[in-house]
């Protein structure tokens, strides 16, 4: 696998980028492949940085859950970070706290360099380049919160990864594990044309795609995706887990607008084989900027899209 960010990495239904985060995760989907030597993430991240913004909301209210969980932690380490929007936001809510972004595009760390300047922090702010999980080798001091959003189902053993992050831990520190959720909606269940329910077939075809992706991944491990039995594998004491909604009524801003557009781009051009030939036609129209029903111009888009965060701690 070459690269993780958590704010690109969303998989539709997986948790972008994280969106992914990244994108995701992020993605999110938005990049949610594997071999991403193709991508140019020096060109990506300004589409990258600005979703991870649009889904800030969410982040804050993680966030604000996790300093309830997490007394003022010395060193926070966001794996997978992309251009580093969730790490500085981590940095405002942590005052007291050094943050690590981690990830393996140096462009996009350049990017959280900046990002981390122009708000003041760089002074308690600092990169690591590489990949997931031997790049965590290079910390200078263990973690009080290691944060890991939608990065982990890119690796192919997740139990090693997972035990590898444990090892990264201070004693009583908390890894925060953003997996799951729920699938992203943009529009009504009839949108006036093509056949009803639209988004419900989409997910049920990248559920399928996503399975393939992870058994596509070298190394790869099946794994029962109970995130706190596996944590506790690790040999973690899981603690809590909680989902957060991101939640854009109708009409939108252009932000998130400009989103559920690259969002269903995407996934047109990966699904492709698994959708027939009317839903295909229905995704089109609702990409041609041209068409007044396009999600270009229609009033009734909107963003709902929950992620799920599982707390576990290092007991010893």
């Amino acid at each position: 696998m070459a690269h993780q960010h958590n704010e690109h990495r969303e998989p539709q239904g997986h948790g972008n980028k994280h969106g992914d985060e990244h994108g995701t995760e992020q993605g999110h989907r938005h990049g949610h492949h594997h071999g991403h030597t193709d991508i140019d993430w020096a060109v990506m991240a300004p589409l990258l940085e600005s979703q991870a913004e649009l889904f800030a909301p969410l982040y804050e209210r993680a966030m604000a859950w996790l300093a309830k969980e997490v007394t003022e932690p010395g060193l926070i380490v966001d794996t997978g970070s992309g251009p580093g929007v969730v790490a500085c936001l981590f940095a405002e809510t942590f005052p007291g706290a050094r943050v690590v972004a981690v990830d393996g595009s140096e462009p996009l760390l350049e990017r959280a360099r900046a990002r981390a300047a122009r708000l003041g922090i760089a002074d308690r702010f600092t990169t690591v380049a590489g990949e997931l999980p031997g790049s965590l080798t290079e910390l200078d001091y263990p973690a009080d919160l290691l944060w890991a959003s939608n990065a982990l189902h890119h690796l192919g053993d997740q139990r090693a990864a997972l035990a590898a992050f444990a090892e990264r831990l201070a004693p009583g520190g908390t890894l925060a594990l953003l997996e799951g959720g729920l699938p992203a909606r943009f529009l009504p269940r009839d949108i006036g044309f093509g056949r009803p329910g639209l988004q419900a077939r989409v997910d049920a075809v990248e559920a399928d795609w996503f399975t393939r992706m992870r058994e596509d991944i070298p190394g790869s491990v099946a794994v029962t995706e109970d995130w706190p039995a596996l944590m506790a594998a690790a040999g973690l004491k899981p603690a809590r887990t909680r989902s957060f909604l991101l939640d854009l009524p109708a009409p939108v801003s252009d932000r998130a607008r400009a989103y559920v557009v690259a969002s269903l781009t995407r996934l047109r051009e990966s699904l492709e084989e698994g959708l027939d030939a009317e839903d295909l036609a229905t995704l089109d129209r609702l990409l041609d900027p041209d068409d007044e029903a396009s999600v270009h111009h229609r009033s009734d888009v909107f963003v709902l899209k929950a992620h799920t965060v599982h707390t576990a701690v290092r007991t010893g």
